[in-house]
């Protein structure tokens, strides 16, 4: 039953605030370990938390929750901030003793974490993605690493971009992770309103948030399980578009090196380029480098890539039509 605004915060546990463990982290931090443990030791699941916060007029979804506690995410947001202290008064802590923790450094990840580049030099679009990401309360990092990716472009009759379909082999590098962010960029005069995400494997799909002007989806693919470090996952999603100008260069972006990259781009037959070549690029302001010409199969009309070892930046297909 959902608790109604006047529901009693009584402890589930006797002197929950008083365990030396708890007592330590609300001293020292981390914030994502003293929170983690007070909720441990109330013995309160993440969705009693939310029903909690909900009564005060407080909303917070389990997701955010969940990052908070895995140290995924860092509340930052005046509604964040506010949900931090009434989860002080839920859990019974001393006023401050979380937001406190707030003030902190961010702890640095773990040596086993692969480095990476940001969405903003990976995609530039002023930081968009960022900002979207920002406003879900998702991490930019979404402790995955690919180990291998399939990838399926389809041009259609005008030449547009009409689908991709992806088939994707990845480790997390942190426990906690149930969750991979696909990022789409349609052409320019898109309609971002009009994509679709299809999750088709070991997957389905959450929050799907658009934006207009920088002609960007990000969509959110749930697993079936909710990995560890180490752990490796497999699962398949697709993107329906087809509403762009016609295009001349399907690109992907690598936030971390490693993994196999496999890119296949099929033309409709009444859309065929005059070439196609392979290339990468260090950024998306930068020039295409190690070009290299790609031969269509004439029955298929397609052309694909293989990358054993992909590094970090862009690489992708571009062909021209006259």
């Amino acid at each position: 039953m959902r608790p109604t605004a006047n529901t009693p915060d009584t402890p589930d546990t006797p002197d929950a605030a008083d365990t030396p463990e708890l007592g330590r982290l609300l001293r020292g931090g981390p914030f994502h370990l003293a929170l983690r443990a007070a909720l441990a030791a109330r013995g309160l699941p993440l969705h009693r938390v939310q029903h909690r916060l909900a009564a005060r007029g407080i909303k917070v979804g389990v997701t955010s929750l969940s990052y908070w506690q895995q140290g995924a995410r860092r509340p930052r947001h005046p509604e964040s901030l506010r949900a931090v202290t009434a989860l002080e008064q839920i859990l019974e802590l001393p006023d401050g003793s979380l937001v406190r923790l707030l003030t902190a450094p961010e702890p640095s990840p773990g040596p086993t974490r692969p480095a990476a580049r940001s969405y903003r030099a990976l995609l530039g679009m002023g930081g968009a993605v960022e900002r979207m990401l920002d406003a879900m309360e998702l991490p930019s990092d979404g402790g995955l690493h690919s180990l291998g990716h399939h990838e399926r472009v389809r041009i259609g009759p005008a030449g547009e971009l009409r689908a991709r379909d992806s088939q994707q082999i990845v480790r997390a590098h942190r426990d906690g992770v149930d969750r991979y962010l696909a990022i789409h960029h349609g052409d320019p005069g898109c309609d971002v309103s009009r994509m679709r995400v299809t999750a088709y494997e070991n997957c389905r799909t959450g929050r799907v948030r658009r934006h207009s002007e920088a002609g960007l989806l990000v969509a959110e693919l749930l697993f079936d399980a909710r990995l560890r470090r180490g752990d490796t996952y497999v699962f398949g999603y697709g993107i329906e578009d087809g509403t762009g100008a016609r295009s001349d260069e399907y690109v992907r972006g690598f936030s971390y090196a490693g993994g196999q990259y496999m890119l296949q781009v099929r033309f409709d037959e009444a859309a065929l380029p005059v070439r196609c070549r392979r290339f990468t690029r260090s950024g998306p302001a930068s020039p295409r480098t190690a070009l290299t010409d790609l031969t269509p199969n004439g029955r298929h009309r397609a052309v694909h890539l293989i990358e054993q070892s992909v590094r970090r930046g862009l690489l992708g297909i571009a062909w021209d039509w006259d």
